[in-house]
């Protein structure tokens, strides 16, 4: 795979880790469950690596009181693809 089709993973710095069966078979959900600081869960709707229903939208469900935003028709790589909104959100978010 060429770095510019899998490089969404860790924010566009590594191949995907969905090659490495720890990254794939480890199930994070409960340690969300104790996350207790003000959250915000960004994810595109068209993420086709971390579909949105199991990705940010069940996240979002598991973090108390977290802040779920959506990017319409983005893919998973959103820190390549939506910088400049992601940066204002993360800094709105961070300012709030």
């Amino acid at each position: 795979m060429r770095m510019s089709e899998g490089c969404e993973v860790a924010a566009g710095a590594l191949e995907p880790a969905a090659d490495d069966p720890l990254f794939s078979a480890t199930d994070f959900r409960t340690d969300l469950d104790a996350i207790d600081v003000p959250t915000l869960v960004i994810h595109g709707d068209d993420d086709q690596v971390v579909p949105f229903d199991v990705g940010g939208k069940a996240s979002a469900a598991r973090i108390k009181n977290a802040a779920l935003k959506v990017y319409p028709g983005a893919p998973h790589g959103i820190t390549d693809t939506h910088k400049d909104q992601l940066g204002a959100d993360l800094l709105e978010f961070l300012n709030s």
